[in-house]
């Protein structure tokens, strides 16, 4: 490998939802002085609804000013809810569907779609396949529908942004965690901002180690982000970042199914190996640093440059359980057969992303223009194995140790190639008048993807990805929007290519929506609706026997509400409902059989996998003394199919949650209990394997001691 840096529109205000969504347009934003201001950080620790956001326009702006949903989780709503993880933090956003992917990463469907690559750390791509640390998260952004005009690849469904935690404030905080199945976890955040001076530093860390109600399953992790950001004058500033995290755990695919439904065993049933903690493992290292300089030369002008290199490592060994059939020789009369894998992978990439803006009034109208150009590199190398292991009983399947001998290197998963992006994009924040704004934006990418194979296979993809929207706000408390956009997703965009994916052309989204934004409260709450429609050509998905298969075209029509906010007598909210129509509405692609050979069931018509019909939370707290605080809520999910020809159904599930939290002279202790009622469910599938279901925890507590000095 060549080396290289290295039926719906009533129902739009009928229903509430999370503190995170919020329909957006862009606002034009003029400084009013000409030098650079010291990096402040605000932190949104005791909001719940969120003023701003950065992800949908690449600037601070007001949410009711971008004409796109956008839902902000902040620090607030993760700490009340007692946020440990990327499934934790987005599994209430409208929308938003769980996949647990092959047991090592971090994986959502949104609106329908995969959304397995359109992970973004501060708005560079961060599409490495692990599973997040949230301890250096300040806010999570989740932009809704396309946004390919200014991050390029993917994002069909939508994008998740990570919003790290920065220098500029002077912090001292350290928390411990203890809870259910031998949980504990440390964290620390350490700041210290300029001053008078024109250095400011921030560091951030967690050190967890935890067993859990899946037999065998462990997690051990430590997370390190420090910071560093260097005020060089007036006008200029340099912040350095760097991060590492190492993640360890049982590789878990969860239970088969019989029947078209998740066999009924108890929820922490594994069908992996008996020496699983040694044998079943999934053990990943992520690092990377970023370097981001904003300069600005006037009042009109100024620049942005941000970089970022990252290094990724994972070792994976797995037994997957499959079909369920009969066999009187087992004791329950079933058996489960099950497969053996393992991979390693190492890949490393470079991202440098250069952003010109201009504040300028032209025709009489202000505009904020941003220019861009980014350029990227990834080199991923990856050996696949595969090896034999022994069917058990479907509802007893204790079996003997799997130990790693007899591995035959799978050919067509071990490969190593590279891709290059290069791209460049503008966009116009247009003020019309005082009650109209407009957001026009149009990228063009150039994406080549190479495989070091015989024959070297390689393909290159060209694509332009405009956006349109259009926002009416005819008083400070209301905001009305129209949006339409385009994104491109290349065939293999998350993993190497391989010669057959070359035949795929890329895959295209175009996204229709219109909402509104309403503030309540004098401000402290936001009510939202959007109705959408977005549909996406040329798609493709991997059978249960490894093979890309070309789909065919995929649409959702949809509804999502919310209101979020701080309400009076110490009241706050995050609340959200999500109406999806998500099937494929175009193909002639048809179901295989075990012997790979085709069995006639149609994927046109069928539902879109791991996506619920109907989606609604809410979360309520209150202040009851300035010590005292406590909280509830409730999560309700539809019937979900777990593969793409609707084989498996995933029954739906309402589960409840509570805290409270006492504070007092620096110290806060909360405690959360999830899951009150012991509810048993199942709360992800793989979306390709319909004998990958992953059962929902059983109720469980966890415990929080912060200390802030």
């Amino acid at each position: 490998m060549n080396q290289r840096f290295t039926p719906l529109a009533a129902a739009l205000l009928t229903a509430f939802s999370v503190p995170f969504v919020m329909p957006v347009a862009y606002s034009q934003t003029t400084p009013a002085d000409t030098t650079l201001p010291e990096i402040k950080v605000e932190s949104n620790d005791a909001i719940y609804n969120a003023p701003t956001a950065s992800t949908a326009t690449k600037i601070n702006a007001p949410l009711r000013d971008i004409p796109q949903t956008v839902n902000v989780i902040t620090q607030a709503v993760m700490r009340d809810k007692g946020v440990r993880s990327m499934e934790d933090a987005v599994k209430s956003v409208p929308g938003v569907s769980l996949v647990h992917g092959d047991g090592q990463r971090d994986q959502v469907f949104i609106r329908g779609f995969n959304s397995l690559g359109d992970q973004f750390i501060d708005g560079i791509r961060d599409d490495a396949m692990y599973y997040r640390d949230m301890s250096n998260v300040e806010q999570i952004e989740v932009v809704k529908g396309p946004a390919s005009v200014l991050y390029g690849r993917g994002s069909s469904g939508g994008m998740i942004n990570r919003i790290t935690k920065k220098p500029g404030v002077d912090k001292n905080e350290a928390s411990l965690q203890v809870g259910s199945w031998n949980q504990r976890r440390g964290e620390f955040d350490i700041g210290r901002s300029a001053g008078e001076g024109n250095v400011s530093f921030r560091m951030t860390g967690a050190v967890e180690r935890s067993d859990s109600f899946r037999d065998q399953q462990f997690l051990d992790r430590e997370a390190f982000a420090p910071s560093m950001s260097i005020k060089i004058d007036a006008d200029t500033n340099l912040l350095l970042q760097a991060e590492y995290l190492h993640d360890k755990r049982v590789t878990d695919f969860g239970i088969p199914s019989l029947n078209g439904r998740p066999i009924n065993v108890a929820p922490g049933t594994y069908y992996g190996s008996a020496n699983a903690r040694d044998a079943d493992t999934a053990e990943s290292t992520t690092s990377a640093v970023s370097m981001t300089f904003d300069h600005r030369f006037n009042g009109t002008w100024s620049i942005r440059n941000a970089f970022r290199y990252y290094q990724y490592k994972l070792d994976r060994y797995n037994v997957v359980p499959g079909v369920v059939s009969a066999n009187a020789a087992f004791a329950s009369g079933y058996q489960v057969t099950r497969s053996r894998g393992a991979i390693a992978r190492n890949e490393h990439g470079i991202f440098n992303q250069t952003e010109l803006t201009q504040n300028t009034t032209i025709g009489g109208m202000a505009h904020q223009i941003l220019y861009g150009v980014e350029f990227g590199v990834q080199d991923r190398t990856q050996l696949s194995r595969s090896g034999t292991a022994a069917n058990v009983d479907a509802f007893n399947p204790a079996g003997a140790a799997v130990y790693s001998t007899n591995w035959t290197t799978n050919a067509a998963g071990s490969n190593s190639g590279s891709s290059t992006v290069a791209a460049a994009y503008v966009q116009d924040l247009i003020t019309l008048s005082d009650k109209w704004k407009a957001l026009v934006g149009i990228r063009y990418d150039s994406f080549k993807q190479e495989l070091n194979v015989a024959g070297n296979p390689n393909r290159t993809d060209t694509a332009w990805s405009p956006r349109a929207g259009l926002v009416y706000q005819p008083s400070t408390t209301q905001s009305y929007y129209a949006s339409v956009s385009k994104s491109f997703q290349p065939s293999a965009e998350n993993f190497n290519l391989t010669a057959a994916n070359t035949l795929f052309a890329p895959q295209e989204t175009t996204s229709k929506e219109i909402g509104t934004k309403i503030d309540l409260f004098n401000g402290r709450a936001t009510a939202t609706a959007a109705l959408f429609n977005l549909e996406r050509t040329n798609m493709t998905t991997t059978d249960p026997f490894g093979i890309t298969t070309a789909v065919g075209t995929q649409r959702t029509n949809g509804v999502e509400l919310t209101f979020a906010g701080d309400l009076s007598d110490g009241w706050r909210i995050s609340s959200g409902y999500a109406y999806l129509d998500a099937k494929i509405s175009k193909s002639t692609a048809v179901s295989k059989n075990v012997a790979g050979v085709p069995d006639g069931i149609a994927a046109q018509g069928k539902l879109a996998t791991v996506t619920p019909e109907h989606s609604a939370n809410i979360w309520l707290t209150k202040a009851i003394t300035p010590q005292w605080t406590a909280g509830a809520g409730v999560n309700y999910v539809g019937n979900r199919f777990a593969d793409t020809y609707n084989t498996v159904t995933l029954p739906n599930y309402t589960t409840v949650d509570a805290m409270v939290s006492y504070k007092i002279k620096g110290f806060d202790l909360q405690l959360n209990v999830y899951n009150i009622f012991d509810k048993e469910y199942i709360a992800s599938a793989h979306s390709s394997l319909p004998n990958s279901l992953l059962p929902g925890a059983p109720r469980s507590a966890q415990l929080t001691a912060r200390y802030s000095f």
